[in-house]
């Protein structure tokens, strides 16, 4: 990887921040740069969302063979603050080290839930819309299929407010749906 300026930082997304449309909407700066895999952990949806759904996270298992797939982008230092605000008070920041398909590593930052005990639920499910961010981000930046096969498995909900669905999913080309 090249040497990068201190005013740009190495972001790891791996949840529905894969969704360029979706980040950018976040992070104007936001410029893909590579696809990496985060060793010895898995992705989990059990994140207590503040809408009462399930959000992407990373749970260290000690298992090498493990991995998160995800997208490194390359976001401006000055937008982090509006990233950190969106990202909300029960993710924190984590400095990490990514393997990369030519056996290089990449340092980046990523989020992660701060306390698992009181922000996380094994029985959490996302809502149509946000597990579809993570699907297009997966698919849409190559991430291998029996990964994205094991996103397609995971069990949704509904969301009932229909007004943040069409919201959450006007960032798409027309067609593109979830739910009723």
């Amino acid at each position: 990887m090249v040497e990068r300026e201190k005013a740009l930082l190495y972001y790891f997304a791996y949840g529905s921040n894969m969704a360029v449309e979706r980040l950018r909407a976040r992070v104007p700066s936001a410029r893909r740069i590579v696809t990496a895999r985060l060793m010895g952990y898995a992705l989990r949806f059990h994140k207590k969302g503040m809408d009462g759904s399930g959000k992407c996270d990373v749970v260290s298992t000690g298992n090498p063979a493990d991995c998160v797939h995800g997208i490194v982008f390359e976001i401006a230092t000055a937008e982090k603050p509006a990233l950190d605000r969106v990202e909300g008070p029960r993710y924190i920041q984590q400095n990490v080290q990514l393997a990369l398909a030519d056996g290089n590593w990449v340092d980046a930052f990523l989020y992660v839930v701060a306390d698992k005990r009181r922000f996380t639920d094994a029985a959490m499910k996302p809502f149509c819309w946000y597990k579809y961010h993570v699907l297009y981000g997966a698919r849409s930046n190559g991430l291998p299929g029996d990964y994205i096969a094991r996103i397609e498995a995971e069990l949704e909900q509904p969301d009932g407010d229909d007004q943040r669905r069409a919201h959450e999913m006007r960032i798409y080309a027309k067609g593109a749906a979830c739910g009723p």
